[in-house]
């Protein structure tokens, strides 16, 4: 007869429980005979309570970063803001759990830094964020694969290129236009820092990305494994290597001229006359430029609330006030083209003579803002926030303005103009390509009155540092309600912004530069490096390459029914 208290091996049937003497599933955390005073019920809430406590964390660690954007502006903060993060990720019990704190931590992290779309966005910003939160899963499972548990000095050595090199794949994807665009880029908060912004003439924002990861991920080495501390303090040195060889090899670009640019920035007008007051106001600053040398005066987005082509008496009042000033205008229209159906946001040359007939329209739209993705099925959200009415029209290609000779023909001959609109100074891609194609001048054009008392103004502003120091190009940004700024070819601000709650225009003396960044000769290559060197790990740790020692499936003990092989009949 079977001992009724003794563990039978599941081969031998009779109903035998096939889980007992299996591993406890490190996904699913201890079962209830680990702890005895678990069981049931009383087990599992300690348990459920553990892993909200968790998940909260994650949540809240993930959105850390934001405070090294503006308007908090803490840059420094930055080189440090993941490493709780990639700490709780590490001692993640399982894959699943990991993917889990990756997940709710990107979650976090898209709500701190997106926080003031609230009011377009309204509740759909939380489901926008769980999508883009999904982007997060791979990483975090890349993150405890490498630095999980006591890793070996390999993998701690690994783990320093291929995080950053995952984390860099992630703002890849989440840069597509539909997905939002590259918003929160986290090396974007490195735009007053001159090392920081030489390595971005050379890989672009996407360089400086690398960089700040980098050196979380070796601050997380350091923390949390005392055995590789040699490791930890040889990426921190190599992340200082890194950005001090970029400064001094790179250096800033040699200055060939100036050029005097004047931002028109009119302030908030509300009611159901805005657009017309705002357009007077801009006319009136404008006018007080007259006796000034200028080459360009530039007004922000959404600045003209019909065509001119189409409009003979608007022409007349801009071609009037160019005249007035002695140099051309460059205006932004946002409405119906006469030549064509559909609204359009469109930069607009006027001279003294009258509009020059250049025109860019914009391009790469705003998700709900300008657009609404899939309007058959999502057409509904216009019932709920600021959601487009209509769906503007896109431009087709970028395009490089001659501007006007002065008159006499006098003085150095301008430079060629490069617009952007708004949300596409986020895009590197776009200033790199008008630099390309023979820009010596970027001008932003922008609008962000829909958030005027939040964060966006001011990140908005900086983005205007980073395209100048990739390209080695200035950088005009006006905006028509604030934060309007100015930006030399290095990436260095030039004078004092204007505030979101400023009525005012600003005439700034830009340096010009023809020098070659390395980012516009190369482009894009840190991008392609990270999705090689992810690659690479992935084929590695299918391999077993990485494999930890001990982590070779365990055989399982052999059981019978009388007692064991080396206490046989027991």
């Amino acid at each position: 007869m079977r001992n009724p208290f003794v563990r039978r091996s599941p081969d031998e049937g009779d109903g035998a429980d096939p889980d007992l003497g299996r591993e406890p599933d490190p996904d699913l955390g201890p079962g209830p005979e680990a702890d005895p005073d678990r069981s049931g019920s009383r087990g599992r809430r300690p348990v459920r309570q553990r892993g909200f406590v968790r998940s909260l964390l994650a949540v809240c660690f993930g959105a850390l970063p934001a405070l090294a954007f503006p308007a908090p502006g803490l840059w420094w903060w930055a080189y440090l803001a993941l490493v709780p993060w990639l700490l709780l990720i590490r001692t993640a019990p399982g894959a699943r759990r990991a993917a889990l704190d990756g997940w709710l931590g990107g979650i976090g992290f898209v709500l701190a830094v997106h926080h003031w779309l609230l009011p377009s966005l309204h509740v759909f910003l939380l489901p926008v964020s769980a999508l883009l939160g999904l982007l997060w899963l791979p990483w975090a499972w890349l993150v405890r694969s490498l630095i999980g548990g006591t890793p070996s000095a390999l993998r701690a050595a690994v783990a320093l290129v291929a995080v950053p090199s995952g984390w860099l794949l992630i703002e890849l994807v989440r840069s597509w236009e539909g997905l939002g665009g590259p918003w929160g880029l986290l090396g974007a908060s490195q735009w007053q820092v001159q090392p920081a912004l030489r390595l971005a003439s050379v890989g672009g924002v996407w360089l400086v990305t690398l960089l700040v990861v980098a050196a979380n991920t070796a601050v997380a080495l350091l923390v949390a494994a005392p055995g590789l501390r040699a490791v930890g303090v040889a990426g921190i040195a190599g992340c200082a290597l890194v950005a001090g060889t970029a400064a001094w090899g790179a250096g800033a670009p040699r200055v060939t001229g100036t050029v005097r640019v004047a931002l028109v920035q009119p302030g908030v007008f509300d009611g159901a006359d805005g657009a017309e007051r705002r357009f007077d106001r801009a006319e009136e600053l404008t006018r007080s430029l007259a006796g000034q040398r200028l080459d360009l005066v530039v007004w922000g987005e959404s600045g003209v609330g019909a065509d001119p082509a189409g409009r003979p008496d608007l022409a007349a009042r801009l071609t009037a006030l160019s005249r007035e000033v002695g140099a051309p205008l460059l205006v932004n229209v946002d409405a119906r083209r006469s030549d064509r159906p559909g609204i359009f946001k469109s930069a607009v040359l006027v001279g003294p003579a009258g509009p020059t007939g250049q025109r860019y329209d914009k391009m790469r739209l705003v998700p709900f803002g300008e657009y609404v993705p899939a309007r058959g099925v999502l057409g509904w959200v216009t019932s709920f926030g600021k959601a487009a009415a209509e769906d503007r029209r896109r431009g087709t290609e970028p395009v490089v303005m001659t501007l006007p000779a002065p008159a006499g023909g006098e003085g150095t001959p301008a430079p060629l103009v490069g617009p952007l609109i708004c949300f596409e100074s986020a895009f590197p891609d776009m200033s790199r390509r008008l630099v390309r194609d023979g820009a010596g001048l970027l001008v932003v054009q922008s609008s962000t009155s829909t958030f005027q008392n939040s964060w966006a103004p001011a990140q908005h502003a900086s983005l205007a540092a980073l395209r100048a120091a990739e390209t080695g190009r200035p950088v005009a940004h006006a905006t028509l309600t604030g934060v309007s700024a100015a930006y030399g070819p290095d990436g260095r601000r030039i004078g004092p912004v204007l505030g979101t709650d400023a009525s005012a225009v600003a005439v700034r003396e830009l340096p010009l530069s023809d020098a070659t960044t390395g980012y516009v000769r190369w482009g894009d290559w840190p991008l392609y490096a990270a999705l090689a060197v992810v690659g690479a790990v992935c084929a590695a740790e299918g391999a077993g390459a990485f494999r930890r020692p001990g982590s070779a499936p365990r055989a399982r003990r052999a059981h019978t029914a009388r007692g064991s092989a080396g206490r046989p009949g027991h």
